[in-house]
């Protein structure tokens, strides 16, 4: 299918046209046939060529009380029959909707001469096409025409199915922006809406979206033209049945979407053409699609500007709209979209900044600029601002990047540029750290995350993952040449005594208030086992490291299974550390649960020490330096 709309000056005969054509009344209303005129949009269709594709035809008002309906009916659709009567000639609206259509950008037009039965239709039409030349129409094929005698309309269909051909094939696979035209309810089927689909496919059962994701609509039946059909796709006049929460209070100018592919755009960076944008009202409307929305107009540049939407839009870059003052005594402005997540312009001087950044953008969607602009940004919204995401990649003859372009984790895309700066900065803060802290030398990755000011802490792991100068682990970043936290001499005083203490009953561990004798807080404590001095088996329990291996030994030794009080008499300790102490080797492995009483070692957990069994120890620490900690 091919959907053109009408357009042209009030009483020039677009209702007559489309009617001749089709063989059908494209004025709904009583009250429309009987003064003759067009209030709202209308839909008619035909095959052009016999046994060819249908052509729909969005018949739209001339009158100058209803350009905004003629807004809507011409938005969503990517050619026009454009009307001039041979016996009025060029007139107000004539001039008001191809200044509209240029606007949008419309590249596809016929142009028709009617009522060429009562004038000379040469003049209108040589005047018309060169105004229609001047436009983003270009040249257009014209034919003279009468509704009355039927002269012209054979010719008129082959420059219409000309035309259609012409017209490129819209992508079946694209993310659905239906935007609504009318909205009714049927007996029996509830909530029923009509649009022009421009790209995209509709299948029945599909979930949709209204354009602020508030409601969720399930897809009951669609039609196409009348016919009941299980899948619809773009270009297509289509009804859909939706029922969900909401669905009645669809209307036109609202839009139902894929879900999850949209962004809602309330503050948009834009290219206007038509006017300064410094001699633009500050309150106007936008017209895109069916919707047409109060924004306030902030000047950037001398073609650029800031648009604070009334209601949010799902709008994408390179989308073509109208800025026109309500009452239409100004020309209606072009407006191409450039940005529609752009940042705040909170400083001072940030306008000017900006309007220079916007003065190198061309509204065609470019994922290495918009990354490059960014410097880091999901794939997911990439798509969802219309800019297909870029394919990293390696060039196989030299080894560089194809682009710069960084795939970082999971769905994160970097400038490869600022990529190599947070690593510096990573490793540099990393540093500082270290230096600061000799206690707890290692920066978390959530401080981390925070001083690059990123917004994902997989992004640190990731440019840790990927600088040589850090290692990871446990949470925290250390530079790759740290020794390890340096316990100060106090410090290291303390955790000897407690070594010595553990020594003599390796599984009492050292009470509370023996630990506060020793001047041991949770930092000091912290340190020493990362140093690898003490092995942290529970908040405020510690033991020397490979207690755990010790304590599986005695165990084993135990008729399996074993109860708590036989496990805390074999080890000589106290319930309190007894219980954590089962409960860590639990977590490891080493042992495990019979029933609520009673527990087993495991069958193949050895009792032998190694790295491995630790995994509390700091990096740079190996079990020969904790077996004989005065090396």
């Amino acid at each position: 299918m091919r959907v053109l709309a009408t357009a042209g000056h009030v009483d020039h005969g677009k209702s007559a046209l489309v009617r001749a054509l089709t063989g059908m009344e494209p004025d709904r209303y009583a009250e429309e046939r009987r003064r003759g005129l067009t209030l709202d949009l209308g839909f008619v269709w035909t095959r052009i060529v016999p046994g060819g594709e249908h052509l729909a035809f969005v018949d739209v008002p001339g009158h100058e009380r209803f350009v905004a309906t003629m807004l809507a009916g011409v938005g969503p659709v990517p050619a026009v029959l454009f009307v001039v009567a041979a016996d009025q000639g060029w007139q107000p609206q004539s001039q008001e909707h191809l200044a509209i259509l240029d606007a949008l950008g419309v590249r596809h037009a016929v142009l028709a001469v009617t009522r060429s039965d009562l004038a000379d239709p040469e003049p209108v039409r040589a005047d018309a096409v060169e105004r229609l030349a001047a436009t983003s129409l270009g040249k257009v094929p014209s034919v003279a025409v009468s509704a009355v005698t039927g002269a012209g309309l054979d010719e008129l269909r082959h420059e219409l199915a000309r035309i259609a051909e012409e017209l490129p094939p819209a992508d079946p696979r694209a993310d659905v922006r239906l935007w609504l035209d009318r909205a009714f309810t049927v007996r029996g089927h509830g909530t029923v809406v009509t649009g022009t689909l421009g790209a995209g496919t509709l299948r029945v059962g599909d979930r949709l979206t209204t354009a602020d994701g508030t409601a969720v609509l399930r897809v009951r039946g669609l039609q196409s033209l009348h016919e009941d059909l299980e899948t619809v796709s773009g270009v297509a006049r289509v009804a859909v049945n939706v029922r969900g929460q909401g669905d009645g209070t669809l209307g036109r100018g609202q839009v139902l979407l894929t879900p999850d592919r949209w962004l809602h755009s309330k503050v948009i960076d834009v290219r206007i053409t038509g006017e300064p944008a410094a001699d633009l009202p500050r309150s106007l409307t936008l017209h895109i699609g069916t919707a047409a929305v109060p924004v306030t107009v902030r000047p950037l540049g001398e073609d650029t500007a800031r648009l604070t939407l009334g209601r949010g839009l799902p709008l994408r870059v390179g989308d073509r709209a109208v800025l026109r003052e309500p009452g239409g005594s100004r020309t209606p402005c072009a407006v191409t979209v450039l940005d529609v997540q752009p940042p705040r312009l909170a400083r001072r001087g940030a306008g000017r900044a900006r309007a220079a950044e916007l003065a190198g953008m061309t509204g065609r969607p470019d994922a290495t600029a918009e990354l490059r602009r960014r410097r880091l940004i999901r794939r997911a919204d990439l798509r969802a601002m219309g800019v297909p995401p870029p394919a990293p990649g390696k060039d196989p003859r030299t080894g560089a990047d194809r682009l710069p372009v960084v795939d970082v984790t999971g769905d994160w895309l970097a400038d490869a540029a600022y990529w190599n700066t947070l690593k510096d900065r990573l490793a540099t803060e990393a540093g500082r750290h270290a230096r600061a802290h000799p206690l707890e030398p290692g920066l978390p990755t959530e401080a981390a995350r925070r001083l690059l000011g990123l917004p994902d802490r997989a992004l640190v792991d990731a440019l840790a993952g990927t600088t040589p100068r850090l290692r990871s682990r446990h949470g925290r970043l250390y530079p790759a040449d740290s020794p390890g936290p340096a316990l100060p001499p106090p410090v290291r005083a303390a955790v000897d005594a407690v070594r010595r203490d553990l020594a003599r009953a390796p599984f009492r561990a050292p009470e509370a208030g023996r630990l506060a004798e020793l001047g041991l807080d949770r930092r000091a404590l912290a340190a020493a086992v990362t140093a690898g001095s003490l092995l942290r088996i529970a908040e405020g329990i510690v033991l020397l490291p490979g207690a755990e291996a010790d304590a599986v030994a005695v165990l084993r030794a135990l008729p399996q299974p074993f109860t708590l009080s036989e496990a805390r008499r074999a080890l000589d300790t106290t319930r309190r550390v007894a219980v954590p102490l089962l409960e860590f080797l639990d977590a490891r492995g080493r042992t495990e649960r019979v029933d609520e009483q009673r527990r087993r070692c495991r069958a193949g957990a050895g009792d032998g020490g190694g790295r491995e069994s630790n995994p509390i120890l700091h990096p740079f620490v190996t079990w020969d330096d904790v077996r004989n900690p005065d090396k």
